[in-house]
């Protein structure tokens, strides 16, 4: 008989409930074991995808992407701090920077004084800085050096979003072998730049693109990309009498491309400086990414030291290497003081520091504090303490972000080894002239929070 057949006839219902619970309290416990095995499986899960790198490997060279959030776009952020806010401001030999200082303010003095200084909002007019440079020029040690920038210039902290350290890397000037002439040794030609590449200023279009150019041809109506390196290298420029020099090394060329200024030791004895005259308008890429995918070198222990032992150990692989940058620069012979930097100045060793010119005018003074590698101890990469004025002065196709700075470290084995080891974290704060931070300064309070507008 049913049991509901009994409960209708009034015969005893407490066991047959009690079997009934028994039975349904089964799947329960079944499907509450069953949810804990899911949330196991799921916390595991978790923990395996924080572990693992960035591209996890699989059987049959398949590849899993983890999916992970995009850095916001760079965006210079400043703010106004005093001079003993400048880490090692009181114990720096100032007095170094003159030259460089000197260099900057007399390329200016003879400038039309309403002539702009790009970005305009940092570095407003020639007139802004004609009072600092007046000064400046009468200035004959560090105490009236000092007395000057604080005179005349504001300290500002530079920021990127809120991002305060940036990435300050080394660079020298190169010697090479070569002839001017094409012989059996010298056969690698440095270019002049061609005639029918076509170079545009974007920031005359538009303000938010100021200090960024692109380059390439005209074909018919259309600008076009430029030849790359790839192109050039196969001789998309040979017997167009754009042949400056000839050397004989193929990876010498490539990092004075890199350096964007060199001498090259002729054979009958001359030296030739040679200086950056245009470029092909094709993005930079730094091949030393090549020996973290090929070899799985640690990105730590990539420098040019390192890459040029690469290239030399894999010469049948090296051109294709190089090809991957497809940037190329165009040089010209420079005679008198060098190498020249993007303001047309000699540049100082120790002293002159290329900037993203998209967010620092040339020509500024700016506070350093960074490390750079001992270049007596090839195993030291903080060695030294970069706390220091430097001067903006150049400018480099790598070099991009508002915090992003490129030391120069002058000619000779000691430069080449300190810039080709040089990748350290650092700060940088740039002094502007207090008409120009008036500006800045009133903006800042019309934006923040809680004022009107």
């Amino acid at each position: 008989m049913e049991p509901n057949d009994q409960k209708a006839q009034g015969g005893p219902t407490a066991p047959v409930r009690g079997a009934a619970q028994a039975r349904n309290a089964e799947p329960a416990r079944r499907r509450e074991g069953l949810l804990w095995v899911w949330a196991l499986v799921a916390t595991a899960s978790l923990l395996v995808m924080l572990w693992l790198p960035p591209r996890l490997a699989l059987p049959g060279d398949l590849f899993v992407p983890l999916a992970r959030p995009e850095p916001p776009p760079d965006r210079l952020v400043l703010e106004p701090v005093s001079y003993d806010a400048l880490p090692g401001w009181a114990d720096d030999d100032v007095a170094a920077a003159l030259p460089a200082l000197r260099r900057s303010c007399l390329r200016m003095r003879f400038l039309d004084p309403d002539q702009e200084v790009r970005p305009v909002e940092q570095g407003g007019t020639i007139a802004d800085w004609m009072p600092f440079c007046v000064d400046l020029l009468e200035a004959k040690d560090g105490a009236a050096l000092r007395a000057v920038l604080q005179e005349h210039l504001v300290p500002f902290a530079v920021r990127n979003n809120r991002r305060e350290e940036g990435l300050f890397t080394g660079y020298y000037e190169p010697t090479l072998q070569g002839s001017r002439r094409r012989t059996a040794r010298y056969r690698y030609p440095l270019y002049l730049r061609p005639r029918d590449i076509v170079s545009v200023d974007l920031g005359k279009f538009r303000e938010e693109f100021d200090g960024r150019r692109v380059a390439g041809r005209l074909v018919g109506d259309e600008l076009r990309p430029y030849h790359d390196r790839a192109a050039i290298d196969d001789g998309a420029l040979a017997r167009k009498g754009l042949e400056l020099v000839w050397v004989d090394d193929a990876v010498d060329s490539f990092f004075l491309h890199i350096q964007g200024s060199g001498r090259v030791e002729l054979a009958g004895g001359e030296v030739m400086r040679v200086g950056y005259a245009g470029q092909n308008g094709h993005p930079y890429y730094a091949i030393g990414r090549e020996l973290v995918i090929r070899d799985g070198v640690d990105p730590k222990d990539v420098s040019m030291q390192s890459i040029r032992a690469w290239l030399a150990d894999h010469p049948e692989q090296a051109d294709e290497v190089m090809q991957l940058n497809p940037s190329y620069v165009f040089f010209r012979e420079v005679r008198g003081d060098g190498p020249l930097g993007s303001q047309g100045v000699p540049l100082e060793p120790g002293r002159s520091l290329a900037v993203d010119r998209g967010y620092h005018p040339m020509g500024a003074p700016v506070w350093l504090d960074a490390t750079a590698p001992d270049a007596d101890d090839a195993e030291a990469q903080e060695g030294m303490s970069l706390q220091r004025l430097m001067v903006a002065q150049d400018t480099g196709g790598a070099i991009r972000g508002p915090v992003r700075g490129d030391v120069f470290w002058g000619g000779g084995e000691r430069g080449a080894e300190i810039a080709g080891r040089m990748k350290n974290r650092g700060r940088m704060w740039v002094m502007l002239p207090k008409s120009i931070a008036e500006r800045i300064v009133a903006q800042l309070l019309d934006t923040a929070p809680g004022t009107d507008g």
